[in-house]
């Protein structure tokens, strides 16, 4: 329901003032839905990579050999 539709007086819903949010950027309720579908699918692939890299068992890191100072004649 668009500003211009509504009686005036009535108190605005936060589900209708987001919907004409959506309406007045030119998004459509599909379109909002595939954005969300995909922001959801984005998060949910980087916490599958996480718990990857977490689950990997690696060895330490050898340790690197120091730097020694050698005089030059």
């Amino acid at each position: 329901m668009s500003r211009d539709k509504r009686k005036p007086g009535t108190p605005t819903r936060p589900c209708c003032l987001v919907s004409e949010i959506l309406e007045e950027a030119g998004i459509d309720r599909a379109r909002a839905r595939q954005i969300r579908r995909q922001v959801l699918e984005g998060i949910i692939l980087l916490c599958q990579w996480q718990l990857q890299r977490m689950d990997r068992d690696r060895p330490a890191p050898p340790k690197a050999a120091r730097v020694r100072k050698v005089e030059v004649e």
